[in-house]
């Protein structure tokens, strides 16, 4: 099924040369593109990748994009261009820089991919798949963010740092925005189909809750000049192996809600089916109230910081 599909990353940073090499290693599509500022860097690496998926004996091929017009017949664009966060920076702090290299990207997109299906990743993620989805006008389930399956994938990682069994069995779900008021749901999260609710109490629960949402920052931190890439490069990849597959799994992503959960006209993290149309159906899953407290936090949150572009006059008239 993945037979002469293509794929684009934009950017060519940590994170989205990590995409583009594990989509060389696992042979999903057969071309690669890389998209970046510096050509040089960009032809490299895809030499690199090429050369690695000959050692893989796989028949994906990875090139450089030359210009924009590159990215033409793009079955996917994946946009991982951006500023990276460096210690004492917020995912808000990357709002308006980022946005503007979000748009250029989109922008590109529309004019030479309109077919794409997007996945944004850029942070604050939320808030940049809104963007793409504003300025390249398609439709909501072409546009989507990867967040939540990195978030669930964290905080797998701490359920099994507690428990010290189960790595591989645990199912964890994240809901929210991608960032601070993230909503984690140990109420769906189970470990080999046990509800991690009895298996843990809930002091255990609590910090892993919240080692979750601080998950990104603490790999900030540590790094000192750059922030986490092989978690997110391979749930990025676990999107595109689902579209291009067309395997109908239901992963949490970011997308523009338009009634679901009872909001509108705004991106958040929920549960989606992924197949080849993108984000084919949105899964609405029965909150207890303080999950909807939250989660009506988190999406205060993200259109909060859209307002701040509107009132900017980041958008042109055209795109409200």
């Amino acid at each position: 099924m993945s037979k002469g599909k293509k794929v684009t990353v934009i950017g060519t940073g940590n994170f989205g040369s990590t995409v583009a090499f594990i989509l060389a290693m696992n042979g999903v599509c057969h071309d690669v593109v890389l998209r970046g500022r510096n050509l040089d860097i960009a032809r490299g690496k895809a030499l690199d990748m090429s050369q690695a998926a000959n050692a893989a004996r796989q028949h994906t091929i990875v090139k450089a994009a030359q210009g924009p017009e590159d990215i033409a017949n793009s079955d996917i664009v994946v946009i991982t261009a951006g500023a990276p966060r460096t210690p004492g920076m917020s995912r808000d702090d990357l709002l308006l820089k980022n946005a503007a290299i979000v748009k250029k990207y989109a922008l590109e997109i529309k004019e030479h991919a309109p077919n794409a299906i997007v996945i944004v990743v850029s942070n604050p993620l939320d808030v940049m798949t809104y963007v793409a989805l504003k300025v390249t006008e398609f439709p909501r389930e072409r546009v989507i963010g990867m967040a939540g399956i990195l978030d669930s994938a964290r905080m797998a990682h701490f359920i099994y740092e507690k428990l010290q069994y189960g790595a591989g069995q645990i199912r964890a779900t994240v809901m929210g925005g991608h960032g601070d008021t993230m909503v984690p749901l140990p109420k769906f999260t189970t470990v080999a189909g046990v509800p991690i609710e009895d298996l843990l109490d809930s002091e255990e629960i609590g910090e892993i809750v919240t080692k979750t949402r601080n998950g990104g920052a603490e790999i900030v931190n540590l790094l000192g000049d750059g922030s986490a890439y092989y978690a997110p490069a391979k749930s990025t990849t676990v999107m595109v192996d689902a579209i291009l597959r067309d395997t109908n799994q239901i992963h949490s992503c970011a997308i523009r809600l338009d009634g679901e959960y009872g909001y509108s006209n705004i991106v958040s993290g929920v549960p989606v089916m992924i197949g080849a149309g993108g984000a084919e159906k949105i899964i609405e899953m029965a909150l207890i109230p303080m999950q909807k407290d939250r989660f009506a936090n988190s999406v205060a949150s993200v259109q909060a910081m859209v307002n701040k572009l509107y009132e900017l006059k980041f958008f042109d008239e055209e795109e409200k």
